[in-house]
C-alpha cells in the first residue's frame, strides 16, 4: 500500500473505493481482459504450445483439415495483358482500328485513355498446348508444358483501375491502407511450421518494386509478428543478420539471453503481444544466422535443377526468387510471396511484353514442375496474376494498352486446385466477363478454404467489430477446387 492509499479508502480500512482500485489494479484487470481478448480472437488459443502469447507463431489448427499447407503467390505487379497471353479474341484482331460499340463503354471509366479510343488487336500468336487443347500465347512456351496441371480463371474482375489501389485489394483485401494482407492472415490463422525461418517470406524482382510497397506485406493491425519479411537475393537475406567485428555466437547468446528475460519479465506484466513480437524477433534472426546462408545458396542445387529453372548463382532474378521458394517451402515456411514488377505496358507492348515472359515465363513453369516431381504440389497452393487486366482499345500510338478492372487472367495449382479446370469467359473483345465471374473476395474466400478456413470466421477484433480477408463479400469457387 502506498502512502497515498488514504486518498482513496474510506474511514473503515475494509472499504476499498472505485477511484483507488482503478488507480492500484489497473495493471492486473488490464492484463486479465488482454487475456480474455487474445483468446477470443483465436490469438491465444492452444495449439502446439500452451502458451501462444510467449509463442505467437505456435502452430494451429484451422477450421478443417487443409489441402494446402504453404502458399506461393507469383504476383506480378504491374497488370500482365490478358489479351496477349491468355484471352484470345479472334474478334478484337478482326476489329483491329476500329472504334468500340458505344454501349460498350456506357458507364465505363479508364484510367488514363479516352475509352472511345480504338481497338487494338491481339500483337503475338496463340496456339494449343498439352492434351486439353488450351490455346495461350507463344509468349508462353514453359507455361505450356504444365497447362493440365493449372487452373486457369479468365473471369476475373476487382473494383480497383490504379496500381497501389489493385495492389492492395489483391493483397489485403481493401483498397485502404492499414489491413493485414493475406501472408499475414495465413500465419496468423495457422502459425509457422519452422522455427529457424520466418513463417512469411518476400522477394522482389524487375525493374521496380510494387506501387503499394510494404503494405502489401504488412499486418496491418494485427501483431506485427504475422507481417512478410522481406529477403534480398543478395549477401545477407536480411540486412544486418551477420554479427559485426568483435562479437561472436558465445558472446551474442548471453546478450540476447538477458533482453529475453526483460522482455519476458515485461510480457508478464502487460500481455503485450507486441513484447511477444520483439523476443520472437530477437531469437528468430539468432537461428537465422545458422540456417539462411546455407539456404540461400542455391550453387548447391545441381546443375539439372539450376537449368530447369534458368537460375544463374550470384544473380538477382525471378528464377533464382522461384527456386529459393521451393527451397524455403521445403523449409517448412508458410507463404512466400514473390513480386515482379515489370507489366505496366501504356506503350512498347511488344518488346516489354516478350522480354517480361522471356523473364519469368520457365522458372514459374520449373516451380510447379519442381514441386510435382518433390511431392510438394499437392500441399502447396501456387498462384499467379496481377491486380488487374489491360484494355481492348490502345493507349500509346498503336503499341500499348491502359488499366482495366473489368476482365483479367490469373493461373493456380496444386493444393487442392482442380488440375486443368478452366473457369469462366470474357466477350468477344474480352472487355466484360460473361460467365462464373470471380471477384478479387472470391479469390481469397477460395484460397482460405484451401488452406483449411471459413473465410467468414478467420476474424481479428478490432475497433470495436471483427475484421477479415474478405471484408463482408467473397464467396467460394468451388469449380477450382478438386
Amino acid at each position: 500500500m502506498n502512502c497515498q492509499d488514504h486518498q482513496y479508502r474510506g474511514s473503515d480500512p475494509r472499504e476499498i473505493t472505485r477511484r483507488w482500485f482503478f488507480e492500484q489494479c489497473g495493471v492486473g484487470v488490464g492484463a486479465a481482459a488482454l487475456a480474455h481478448l487474445l483468446a477470443e480472437s483465436g490469438y491465444a488459443a492452444t495449439g502446439a504450445t500452451t502458451n501462444t502469447t510467449a509463442d505467437p507463431l505456435a502452430p494451429k489448427a484451422p477450421h478443417f483439415a487443409p489441402k494446402a499447407k504453404h502458399v506461393i503467390f507469383l504476383f506480378m505487379a504491374g497488370a500482365p495483358s490478358h489479351l496477349e497471353l491468355f484471352d484470345y479474341k479472334p474478334q478484337l484482331a478482326k476489329f483491329d482500328g476500329t472504334l468500340p460499340p458505344p454501349e460498350l463503354l456506357k458507364g465505363y471509366r479508364a484510367a488514363f485513355i479516352n475509352p472511345n479510343s480504338k481497338l487494338l488487336g491481339p500483337k503475338f500468336q496463340f496456339q494449343r498446348y498439352g492434351r486439353s487443347g488450351t490455346e495461350m500465347s507463344e509468349l508462353l512456351p514453359f507455361t505450356g508444358e504444365i497447362v493440365d496441371d493449372i487452373a486457369i480463371v479468365k473471369s476475373m474482375v476487382t473494383d480497383a483501375f490504379n496500381h497501389a489501389p489493385g495492389q492492395l485489394l489483391m493483397n489485403t483485401g481493401t483498397m485502404l491502407f492499414g489491413r493485414p494482407c493475406m501472408g499475414s492472415w495465413a500465419l496468423y490463422g495457422l502459425g509457422s511450421e519452422t522455427r529457424d525461418l520466418p513463417g512469411f517470406v518476400v522477394f522482389s524482382s524487375g525493374t521496380k518494386g510494387p506501387s503499394g510497397g510494404d503494405s502489401l506485406w504488412g499486418s496491418g493491425f494485427l501483431p506485427t509478428v504475422y507481417q512478410g519479411v522481406e529477403f534480398r537475393t543478395g549477401g545477407d537475406p536480411v540486412l544486418y543478420l551477420s554479427n559485426p567485428a568483435g562479437v561472436d555466437r558465445e558472446l551474442q547468446r548471453d546478450s540476447l539471453d538477458a533482453l529475453k528475460q526483460l522482455n519476458e519479465m515485461r510480457l508478464g506484466v502487460t500481455g503485450d503481444p507486441e513484447v511477444a513480437t520483439r523476443i520472437n524477433s530477437f531469437e528468430m534472426a539468432f537461428r537465422m544466422q545458422a540456417v539462411a546462408p546455407d539456404l540461400m545458396d542455391i550453387g548447391k542445387e545441381s546443375k539439372e535443377t539450376l537449368e530447369l529453372y534458368g537460375a544463374e548463382p550470384g544473380k538477382a532474378s525471378f528464377a533464382n526468387n522461384c527456386l529459393l521458394a521451393r527451397r524455403l517451402v521445403e523449409k517448412g515456411v508458410r507463404f512466400v510471396q514473390l513480386y515482379h514488377e515489370a507489366w505496366d505496358q501504356h506503350s512498347n507492348l511488344v518488346k516489354d511484353l516478350r522480354k517480361n515472359c522471356l523473364n519469368t515465363d520457365r522458372a514459374a513453369a520449373a516451380l510447379v514442375k519442381d514441386l510435382k516431381r518433390r511431392g510438394l504440389l499437392d500441399e502447396t497452393l501456387v498462384v499467379w496474376g496481377g491486380e488487374f487486366g489491360r484494355t481492348p482499345m490502345v493507349q500509346g500510338g498503336s503499341d500499348g494498352r491502359d488499366h482495366h478492372p473489368n476482365a483479367f487472367t490469373m493461373w493456380m495449382a496444386g493444393g487442392g486446385i482442380k488440375a486443368g479446370a478452366r473457369i469462366g469467359e470474357t466477350d468477344e473483345l474480352g472487355f466484360n466477363v460473361t460467365r462464373e465471374r470471380v471477384h478479387v473476395h472470391d479469390l481469397h474466400a477460395t484460397m482460405l478454404k484451401l488452406m483449411g478456413f471459413d473465410h467468414t470466421r478467420l476474424t481479428f477484433k478490432y475497433q470495436g467489430r471483427n475484421f477479415r480477408l474478405t471484408d463482408v463479400s467473397g464467396e467460394v469457387v468451388e469449380s477450382l477446387i478438386a
